[in-house]
């Protein structure tokens, strides 16, 4: 016996202390894997070879391996919380250094960049404009707080029941106004091209044993109506009349005679304007004289002359009612199914879908006609109350980013205050074929090494690579337990290698003690 057994032992013995003390350290540590001290016997070699009497000289530690394991997962408050359950790591830059990390706890910094704590930016596949991801080259995650572009209304779809059993109106002509007049409404909001939403309404007049006729109205208002009523928009007196008034208005300094001229001739021009396109669309007398009322000498003084040209618009808008024209014409066959030989037979022949000119007025700024393709198929007219039974229409107000969520896909879902949502990106995980060779280098994280393997990059779930986890932690992976019973073990393992060099040391004691 020699002293090497015992000294080599002790380190031994020290270093799986070391190992098991900061295991126990990092126990709260997120995303922190354990770590193992494993040793080798050592013998030493003689010129002729290792006889089979060699006792060996002491142990050496071979590796301080970590243990990749999966932790356990903790949810959290924090949306950019993330856990990877199963294989692969995150993928982060330091001013231009790629680094790798268990750890998935983010947030966003002043310039939209996903980090965590220390300033590490996350990487994975950018968003274009239009939520498309670029899987492509790997780039540090931002979020763009861009607001969402309105989307107009180009479509509906519908899908109602109209009830086989329902009577014919009782009032003739249609009327938006007048109930009798009508079977059923069904509203449908709708968009222009800046996003302000309009109200498109269908209503449904059952005309025979197996017809039906559509209206159509916007905000309140069928649209032949409102297309007379929006008439002054394009009228070049009209349009001259509010020029004047704008500048009468803006005048300096301002003349008040001169706005209240001006508001007259605005009411004139507007006035007949509408007048005459209500002519033109079959207006009746009694109509026609209920636009008059709102123009010229029929108006009391001090009533247009003390509104702008929005307000006399209103005012002439409220009275002006002329002829409906029915949007589409349906008929249904013994089954209660849409008859389109019968509706093609119709004249005009009748197909689906039917387009919708809903003009916008009053004026937003927004195309003036919001052109909307609506199609019936589907519907169905059974013995059963009249429902709509499925409505879907494209188009959108322009929305602001409120919340983003991480898919188990990493996709980041931006969700928008206008009920859309759109994606700002993808996170990736990156494997290597041999983990315990990365290089660690603190904060939990790991660089990539010649003995770890090239990275391989790629959307989770997919090629033996994990899935995500939002508002959740993969926590570490340390037993607590088993490292309590290791640090015994590992204690006896010193003191019975400091007892074997005691042991030598008494030995060599009585040699040097012969006489």
């Amino acid at each position: 016996m020699s002293f090497q057994q015992g000294l080599s032992g002790l380190n031994g013995a020290a270093k799986s202390l070391d190992v098991i003390g900061n295991n126990i350290a990092n126990s709260a540590t997120v995303g922190f894997k354990q770590s193992q001290a494993q040793f080798a016997d050592i013998y030493a070699n003689s010129l002729y070879g290792v006889g089979g009497n060699q006792p060996g000289i002491g142990v050496a530690v071979s590796q301080v391996a970590q243990l990749f394991n999966q932790g356990n997962l903790e949810s959290s408050s924090n949306p950019l919380d993330i856990a990877i359950n199963g294989g692969g790591f995150f993928r982060t830059s330091v001013n231009g250094a790629i680094q790798y990390s268990r750890n998935g706890q983010f947030q966003v910094d002043k310039s939209g960049f996903i980090i965590n704590a220390q300033k590490a930016q996350l990487t994975g596949y950018p968003a274009d404009a239009n939520g498309k991801i670029l899987a492509g080259a790997t780039v540090p995650l931002q979020i763009d707080p861009s607001d969402m572009a309105p989307q107009a209304t180009t479509k509906v779809d519908t899908q109602v029941n109209l009830d086989s059993n329902s009577a014919m109106p009782t009032v003739v002509p249609f009327s938006v106004g007048e109930q009798k007049s009508w079977t059923k409404q069904f509203p449908v909001p709708v968009y222009d091209s800046l996003g302000n939403s309009h109200t498109m309404s269908n209503f449904y007049v059952k005309t025979g044993t197996n017809s039906w006729d559509v209206y159509s109205a916007t905000d309140g208002k069928e649209i032949t109506s409102a297309k007379v009523a929006a008439s002054a928009q394009t009228d070049a007196a009209s349009l001259a009349a509010r020029a004047a008034y704008q500048a009468a208005a803006t005048a300096v300094p301002l003349v008040p005679a001169a706005i209240t001229a001006a508001a007259v001739a605005y009411g004139n021009a507007a006035g007949a304007a509408v007048r005459t396109a209500a002519a033109a669309a079959g207006a009746s007398p009694a109509q026609l004289a209920a636009i008059s009322a709102t123009y010229g000498s029929a108006v009391p003084n001090g009533v247009n002359s003390s509104l702008t040209p929005d307000q006399i618009d209103a005012t002439i808008a409220a009275v002006t009612e002329v002829p409906a024209v029915k949007s589409a014409s349906l008929v249904f066959n013994s089954v209660g199914s849409l008859d389109k030989a019968a509706m093609l037979a119709l004249t005009p022949p009748q197909t689906l879908p039917v387009t919708v000119n809903l003009p916008v007025f009053p004026a937003t700024g927004a195309n003036a006609n919001l052109a909307i393709k609506v199609d019936f198929t589907n519907s169905t007219q059974l013995s059963s109350s009249t429902s709509e039974k499925r409505t879907v229409a494209d188009g959108y107000a322009a929305g602001q980013l409120s919340r983003f969520v991480v898919g188990t896909d990493g996709v980041i879902q931006g969700q928008y205050n206008n009920g859309q949502t759109r994606d700002l990106g993808q996170v990736v995980l990156t494997k290597f074929a041999n983990p315990n060779g990365l290089e660690p280098l603190g904060n939990n994280a790991w660089a990539e090494s010649s003995t770890s393997g090239s990275p391989m990059t790629g959307e989770p779930s997919s090629a033996g690579l994990g899935d995500l986890r939002a508002s959740a932690v993969e926590v570490s992976n340390v037993d607590l337990t088993a490292e309590l019973v290791n640090m015994i073990t590992a204690q006896r393992a010193y003191q019975a290698n400091a007892q074997t060099i005691k042991t030598q040391d008494s030995v060599l004691q009585t040699l040097v003690n012969l006489r």
